[in-house]
């Protein structure tokens, strides 16, 4: 094997040594990856007619309606000792339409039309796949490859639903130019309304949108689309793959949703769940043949001890079809711009990160901890999506910080076009939740948000998701707690707390945005403070959607302050639209004074000065700058209730102000 990777050559590999010489000493282990990724480039060109057929196979597989209105039904179900079709369109009988067997435990049938030339199964009704096991058994399954499921009220099981409308949603507007600057805008379709009920794509079409395009946000991060059998699990316990949930709506619906915010310039990432799948037998991928392996590792090996989930076997060929296939499903289907790879660091590693602490040694990350079929998965993954879409956008989701990532394939890396910067928001939390502000290290606030690989782009963020769920809070619940149920509200005085609230909830998100990475990430309702936390209806709250909602009529009662921070946060992005720091390299810190707690830096011809301490405001205060000149400030980022209070954040030319911010082009000689 050695001397088989010494005649490995990663064309561009001495790229990533010399962003990183340190990684000479594990060539090896990158040979060895990219060998592996080669020999199955191979074997797929091979063997299946092509990358693009196979990856494709979503033509092939589940149910296909032929040009004389056949269809045609095919699964792999290799432990199956017999498979049979059942629905309405026979009467539920178990045995009437028998599959049969081909190489590869495949199984096939073919359906003709019915006397009127009609397709045998009729649109929107219902399908079940009957398997029969070498034990005896005969269990009721959906098809991995089904399009639609849904679940009828009092049920808990979904149901195979045939979707084949007459006149299918056509998308008319192209897929928007890759931005240079991410801003993306974390939305979860089913809480994005103030209503206390699950949220439609249409009222997320109708209403949301229009508010993301405001907010100069020009990307959508969609989380919980994969269907999902359990609503509380946020989405990432997967039941059916190729399946658009339809607690939303119709699959046309989401269509019409993706298609609309194309045509106001916004791109649309899917959070894609290929990390594992939820343990769901009758409506799951789990046990479809009746063998506890088919698309997953036997266990151990192929369960998750804290997710409770069923784990991929990346190494077997029908789950590689299965997966790139769906992908390829969701950029060809629904035209998405690309993914946010969920849970990337258990699939790096046999040990899933479970009892790790990763110092960020580079032993952690080569060796056998390191699941070598899930790695050559991802290369595999990224190298057919920027094959086949230049454009695509992939986002990882590694806490692990494993080195390459975010390097192309053919330097050897992982592929990757960003990962989340994890540690950022982490970091917030804690500081707000264990430090006064007189304690806060600025040297170490820095530390934090520029600690993150050369060459790498990350995603940064103050908040997402994660911090928003019950048992957490959001930023501004830490700053404000409770005075945000009583003194939000511009007809009552304003209070140190709410004011210190606002201002941190405003310096935070901007240090974060113009320091922290190549790209920023804001989840939906953060923008401008949402109270309260995050919990989807389940049997600890009694069912409640109270907390599974977003107020957005906060922001549009105008005697509400809540109104300052969606406009702060609108500004800040068109401010950043403006001029670029986020596809700038990165800022250069000129000052991290623990005494003052002032932050100063410069990213893309603009000045940033922050001034954190909580009692102290400064006149006059010398700073360094890359270029001489006069700095004024710009008229894009507005600011709102400037008080000459503690955290006041306001421009450097008002003297009385606590928090500075100035920046702007060059121009001429400072005074």
């Amino acid at each position: 094997m050695a001397d088989r990777e010494d005649n490995v050559t990663i064309p561009e590999f001495s790229c990533l040594l010399q962003m990183d010489p340190y990684l000479k000493k594990y060539e090896k282990d990158f040979k060895r990856r990219y060998e592996l990724l080669q020999k199955q480039l191979f074997q797929l060109e091979e063997a299946e007619g092509g990358i693009d057929l196979f990856t494709r196979s979503y033509r092939i597989f589940g149910v296909q309606r032929r040009p004389d209105n056949s269809l045609f039904f095919k699964e792999w179900a290799p432990a199956a000792e017999a498979l049979f079709l059942t629905g309405d369109f026979n009467g539920w009988d178990k045995f009437s339409h028998p599959y049969s067997k081909t190489e590869f435990g495949k199984w096939e049938l073919i359906l003709p039309p019915k006397y009127d030339k009609s397709p045998a199964v009729d649109h929107n009704t219902k399908l079940k796949v009957v398997v029969h096991t070498k034990e005896g058994q005969r269990l009721y399954r959906i098809s991995p490859w089904a399009k639609y499921v849904t679940r009828e009220e009092k049920s808990v099981i979904y149901d195979w639903i045939h979707w084949d409308p007459p006149q299918p949603y056509i998308q008319i507007h192209p897929r928007p130019k890759k931005p240079t600057s991410l801003r993306i805008y974390e939305a979860h379709v089913g809480i994005a309304s103030p209503e206390g009920k699950i949220a439609s794509y249409t009222n997320f079409t109708i209403n949301v949108l229009p508010r993301i395009k405001d907010l100069g946000y020009n990307c959508i991060q969609l989380m919980a689309i994969m269907e999902h059998a359990y609503y509380a699990s946020f989405g990432y316990q997967i039941t059916s793959f190729f399946a658009a949930s339809s607690r939303y709506g119709t699959p046309d619906e989401l269509k019409q949703m993706i298609d609309v915010a194309h045509s106001m310039g916004i791109l649309v990432l899917l959070d894609v769940v290929h990390s594992h799948a939820s343990k769901n037998t009758e409506d799951g991928l789990n046990r479809f043949d009746g063998s506890d392996s088919c698309f997953f590792h036997s266990p151990p090996r192929g369960e998750h001890s804290q997710w409770g989930s069923r784990l991929f076997n990346y190494s077997s060929w029908e789950v590689l079809r299965f997966l790139l296939s769906n992908l390829r499903w969701w950029m060809e289907e629904y035209c998405f711009d690309g993914f946010r790879f969920d849970g990337i660091t258990s699939m790096l590693y046999h040990h899933h990160g479970i009892g790790t602490v990763f110092t960020g040694d580079y032993s952690e990350y080569f060796g056998l901890q390191v699941d070598e079929d899930s790695v050559v998965y991802l290369m595999l993954a990224n190298h057919i999506l920027h094959t086949f879409y230049p454009d695509c956008i992939t986002v990882a989701e590694d806490v692990s910080g494993m080195p390459a990532v975010c390097r192309g394939v053919q330097e050897g890396g992982l592929g990757f076009d960003y990962r989340l910067a994890m540690a950022i928001p982490d970091k917030w939390i804690q500081i707000l939740k264990e430090l006064k502000d007189e304690d806060w290290d600025i040297g170490n606030i820095v530390y934090t948000l520029t600690n993150r690989r050369y060459g790498e782009k990350c995603i940064a963020y103050a908040e997402s998701h994660d911090q928003a769920l019950v048992g957490d809070k959001t930023l501004a619940f830490w700053l404000m707690d409770k005075e945000m149920y009583t003194n939000m509200s511009f007809l009552s005085p304003m209070t140190p707390i709410i004011d210190r609230g606002l201002q941190l909830h405003k310096m935070i998100r901007l240090l974060t945005h113009g320091l922290g990475g190549e790209g920023y990430l804001n989840f939906m309702g953060n923008e401008f403070g949402h109270p309260e936390w995050l919990d989807f209806p389940r049997e600890g709250n009694n069912h409640s959607y109270h907390y599974a909602r977003r107020q957005f009529n906060l922001v549009d009662m105008d005697h509400l302050r809540y109104c300052q921070l969606y406009a702060f946060d609108r500004d800040m992005n068109r401010t950043e639209d403006k001029y670029g720091w986020l596809a700038a390299p990165p800022a250069f810190v000129s000052a991290k004074h623990e005494e003052d707690k002032v932050i100063v830096f410069d990213r893309a011809n603009v000045l940033f000065i922050f001034n954190f301490h909580h009692i102290k405001s400064f006149q006059d205060y010398r700073v360094a700058v890359e270029l001489p000149g006069k700095y004024p400030f710009s008229s894009h980022l507005s600011c709102h209730c400037l008080f000459p209070l503690n955290h006041t954040l306001a421009f450097l030319c008002q003297a009385t102000v606590h928090s500075l911010l100035f920046y702007g082009p060059c121009q001429t000689c400072l005074k």
